[in-house]
């Protein structure tokens, strides 16, 4: 090829060059623009989808499960405390007549003209009522000398009462009541206590009645040590 044909060729290819660099350039502007165009509608489409629907289309919501809080009913009780304030020295000796062990009974009628005393004591065969019940037919000549009969109450069946007395040979006479009525009318029943658990039961208590037959004397919470002396020593002095 000759030298003028080169720099025809030349002169009319830079030309077509430019020419297709400016068409390439004009391609791509035209893709990003339509990226972004299509970048703009999704995100047109994703906030369109972000916001509420109007009134007329509402969409439903899923239903609440409704929930109930369980409450534990009180628990009814087939006996309430008594009251044990009305039972005071001066007052008349509440009568009674209860099954005693060895199948008879005992009343506070059998009793008249006599000084009288109840010990209320928990449960038959217990240390502390075991030991209560030896200490007050320990003293049951003394007590007889000084006019006094005793008398050991607890709920206990008849049946339990007499191996109770056999078993440590006991003297004085036991009275059944397993329906707490004696127990309630000299407030010997009530609310107890054990490690913060509280609960109705035999509170250990003495009464000491005169021969008139009023109350002379009340004895509540009772340490079993040395008590039996004690009550003797007053109903000595009545």
């Amino acid at each position: 090829m000759s030298k003028q044909s080169r720099k025809k060729s030349s002169k009319t290819s830079g030309p077509a060059r430019s020419a297709a660099k400016a068409v390439a350039k004009s391609s791509k502007v035209k893709s990003g623009s339509a990226k972004s165009g299509s970048v703009k509608s999704a995100a047109k489409s994703g906030a369109s989808s972000k916001t509420p629907a109007k009134a007329g289309n509402k969409v439903a919501k899923p239903p609440v499960k409704a929930t109930v809080k369980k409450t534990s009913a009180a628990k009814p009780t087939s006996e309430s405390a008594p009251s044990t304030a009305g039972l005071a020295p001066g007052m008349k000796a509440p009568g009674f007549k209860l099954p005693r062990d060895g199948g008879g009974t005992a009343s506070l009628a059998d009793y008249a003209g006599q000084k009288l005393v109840l010990f209320f004591y928990p449960k038959a065969n217990t240390p502390g009522c075991t030991k209560e019940a030896i200490d007050f037919t320990r003293l049951a000549r003394a007590f007889a000398d000084s006019g006094t009969v005793v008398l050991g109450v607890s709920a206990d069946s008849v049946k339990a009462q007499d191996n109770f007395r056999d078993k440590h040979a006991l003297s004085v006479p036991l009275v059944s009541d397993e329906r707490h009525e004696m127990l309630e009318a000299y407030g010997a029943w009530g609310e107890k206590s054990l490690y913060g658990r509280k609960f109705l039961g035999i509170i250990r208590s003495t009464v000491l009645i005169g021969r008139d037959g009023r109350i002379a004397k009340v004895w509540r919470n009772v340490k079993v040590d040395g008590h039996a002396d004690a009550v003797l020593a007053a109903a000595k002095e009545l």
